[in-house]
């Protein structure tokens, strides 16, 4: 493990929410094989409710009424005393890979202003689809809806983000897409972008992966226009506007157009993606966690202008070396049995990472404001426990993507390959 900066209530909440629960047998859809086991004395664990479709994500309205969203169907779920009681919204979602419904948030004063924020992936047919072709460009998206006591009803769209993976040479993906969004205390929204599968100034190649005047791909960069913003942390207003105090705003408003308008839009950069983020309930700091590729898998205590150093760096700057080793060797994918070379990227590819910590931070992106710090924590962690074995307290719980704190105090864990709503009590 490696630390920095530690505040150890939030870090304690972090790694509890992102590290200790690791995923048992059955694939994703399929049906629970073994329940969920808790491994520290003092907890307990009991599945609230299952029978759900690949589950994101979920928002309590009260005591007993949540909602819950499902990737693969486009479908909001009210569960009630732990029943489904009936679906409120559905989407027309393309769901392949690591899209679909992916995001919930409430609005932070709800009794007065009942609306309800989504992130989810556009279907170009207007029907639920796993092609990767059928999304448009900027399929991704973040609405607002309003809950009426039974329904949701679409209000505003706040804005839309690149999905199509579509590179020369390369597999068509739909990954990184990120999807957590959350309100800070501060009343702003703040929405999470994974990088998706881009190459351009947000991921730290200022200019490019091709050099000066050259494109990023085929929709242009390496600029962060509408199609290249990704890899960020946005903070919006309720209404979608973009806050005056964001670290960027300034900068942004220089260069002026589209991209100046999105660079104000920007609270934090250089990620690669994420299922993670959530704010201190008592300090107010944000923190993200963020998966890795083969390497390291990083939880980082977020600043305004933070820059995370992707893809120049990916866990401890002092351990390039070892992110450089494992990015250049050739591994198996131990699901599908699939042979690949590290970062998922021809135009990138792992040899370019640097060889010292110093040429990989002389490297970065630096929009004016921004600074680069080290991971709290982070650990190599390539398809096992490895590194973050010691913090780990509970087993069989799958593929887990959302975790939240109860009215009652206790966690609530959304495990997606399971269909399943788990519930962590203290004995």
């Amino acid at each position: 493990m490696v630390g920095k900066r530690r505040s150890a209530r939030a870090a304690v909440l972090l790694v509890v929410l992102t590290s200790v629960l690791v995923a048992g047998p059955g694939g994703v859809g399929g049906a629970q094989v073994q329940g969920p086991t808790m491994l520290h004395p003092g907890l307990s664990v009991r599945t609230l409710v299952d029978g759900l479709v690949t589950p994101t994500s979920l928002a309590f309205l009260g005591a007993d009424d949540l909602l819950v969203l499902e990737k693969n169907t486009g479908r909001v779920r009210r569960v009630v005393g732990g029943r489904v009681q009936s679906t409120v919204l559905d989407l027309p979602v393309n769901f392949g890979s690591e899209r679909g419904l992916l995001g919930i948030a409430l609005h932070p004063d709800f009794l007065h202003n009942p609306s309800v924020y989504l992130y989810w992936t556009e279907s170009s047919t207007g029907q639920d689809t796993d092609v990767l072709a059928q999304t448009p460009l900027l399929g991704n998206r973040v609405d607002r809806f309003v809950w009426d006591g039974a329904a949701l009803t679409f209000a505003q769209q706040l804005i839309r983000i690149r999905a199509l993976q579509q590179d020369a040479g390369q597999p068509e993906r739909g990954n990184h897409d990120g999807g957590v969004i959350t309100f800070g205390p501060d009343g702003k929204l703040y929405i999470l972008v994974g990088d998706g599968g881009r190459r351009g100034q947000l991921q730290n190649l200022p200019d490019g992966p091709f050099g000066p005047g050259v494109p990023d791909d085929q929709f242009g960069g390496p600029q962060p226009d509408d199609a290249h913003l990704t890899g960020v942390i946005l903070r919006l207003n309720d209404d979608g506007t973009t806050p005056a105090d964001n670290p960027f705003f300034g900068a942004g408003a220089e260069i002026g157009g589209q991209v100046g308008a999105n660079i104000q839009k920007v609270f934090a950069y250089g990620l690669r993606n994420s299922f993670g983020m959530a704010f201190d309930p008592i300090s107010g700091q944000l923190w993200e966690e963020e998966n890795g590729d083969d390497s390291f898998t990083e939880l980082n205590r977020v600043e305004p202008g933070f820059n995370s150093g992707w893809v120049q760096i990916q866990g401890p700057p002092d351990r390039i070396g070892q992110y450089k080793a494992i990015e250049t060797s050739f591994d198996v994918d131990p699901v599908t049995g699939t042979a690949y070379f590290g970062l998922q990227q021809v135009r990138w590819p792992p040899t370019n990472i640097a060889d010292s910590s110093a040429e990989a931070l002389s490297r970065l992106f630096k929009l004016p404001g921004a600074s680069y710090s080290a991971p709290e924590f982070s650990w190599h962690n390539k398809f096992d426990v490895t590194e973050s074995e010691s913090l780990l307290i509970g087993t069989n719980f799958g593929i887990v993507t959302d975790i939240e704190t109860g009215p009652n105090g206790h966690l609530f864990v959304v495990s997606l390959s399971q269909g399943a709503i788990h519930e962590i009590a203290r004995r």
